[in-house]
């Protein structure tokens, strides 16, 4: 049995790396007018490349390197230092997803998910309630937020956009 679930799932994942750049790009430059310099704003793209990669680790270091630098210092000054309007580059980025992706009738998705952590190294890692286990655990809780509307034909067409 074949659902349009089942074809979101098949779907999702074959997103064209040239088209998404792309967007990438086009979002870059939307929000380029929020950075006071150009060494930032690229060392934000870079981040953002970073941490789109599958890179089996995710810290400056790691994407400072996935970017070609040789150290993480670049990537620290933008998270830390840096002059940059965080606050605008939020709503840059909100109103270019729903230009693009908003729909009417369209409600938020917001899902509450914890993993179980053995150790306490990863970042969030806390003893805290979780409902994977179903008791207090050393664990990690995300929250994800997405969206979901009425018309699920519309969104097997986004994987391969713009068209």
């Amino acid at each position: 049995m074949t659902t349009d679930d089942d074809l979101l799932v098949a779907t999702g994942p074959s997103v064209d790396p040239g088209c998404w750049l792309g967007i990438l790009d086009e979002l870059m430059t939307r929000v380029g007018v929020r950075f006071r310099r150009v060494e930032p704003r690229r060392q934000a793209r870079a981040f953002v490349l970073g941490l789109l990669a599958g890179l089996p680790r995710k810290n400056c270091w790691t994407i400072a390197e996935h970017a070609g630098d040789r150290s993480p210092g670049g990537m620290q000054h933008l998270l830390g230092r840096a002059k940059w309007d965080a606050d605008g580059v939020r709503d840059d980025v909100r109103s270019y997803v729903t230009e693009h992706l908003g729909e009417a009738g369209a409600v938020l998705v917001v899902d509450e998910t914890g993993d179980i952590k053995k150790g306490t190294a990863t970042a969030g890692v806390q003893r805290q309630y979780t409902g994977t286990a179903g008791r207090i655990e050393n664990a990690q809780v995300a929250v994800w937020k997405t969206s979901t509307s009425p018309t699920c034909s519309r969104w097997p067409a986004i994987t391969g956009y713009p068209r």
